[in-house]
């Protein structure tokens, strides 16, 4: 089983090739980039819908998922010179408010000193499109 990030414990490096979005305080040790969008959908919902957009891109292979913890991992390929950048996820419950949801998501580039914003235009192209209804 692949081990799947602990947003609790994670520490970034020094490189600037990561990025992350995270709820406030879900993330102690490192502030997040960006907070995520509150979606419009109960935590299972917007779980299949990452599993959807994951299938359908081309670029992005699942590695792993687990439903019971809303966790997935995926590798996705830039298209220029084909580096693989690993992408955890993980989907949250919104607090006070049933049917919705949330999610912290880290993106981190295998190789290279910057990413010249990759990972960062990634989760934000994740977070709008898991905002559609």
């Amino acid at each position: 089983m692949t081990d799947f990030i602990d947003f609790k414990t994670l520490r970034r490096p020094a490189k600037p090739n990561t990025a992350l979005i995270a709820p406030a305080g879900f993330t102690p040790l490192e502030a997040p980039d960006a907070a995520p969008p509150e979606l419009p959908f109960p935590p299972a919902e917007s779980f299949a819908r990452l599993l959807a957009m994951i299938e359908a891109r081309g670029s992005w292979k699942l590695v792993a998922a687990d439903g019971a913890t809303g966790q997935v991992r995926f590798i996705a390929v830039t298209r220029l010179l084909r580096f693989k950048d690993d992408v955890d996820v993980t989907i949250l419950p919104v607090d006070g408010a049933p049917g919705r949801s949330t999610f912290a998501a880290y993106s981190r580039s295998r190789v290279g000193y910057s990413d010249l914003g990759a990972n960062r235009k990634r989760l934000d192209e994740l977070s709008a499109a898991l905002s559609l209804p």
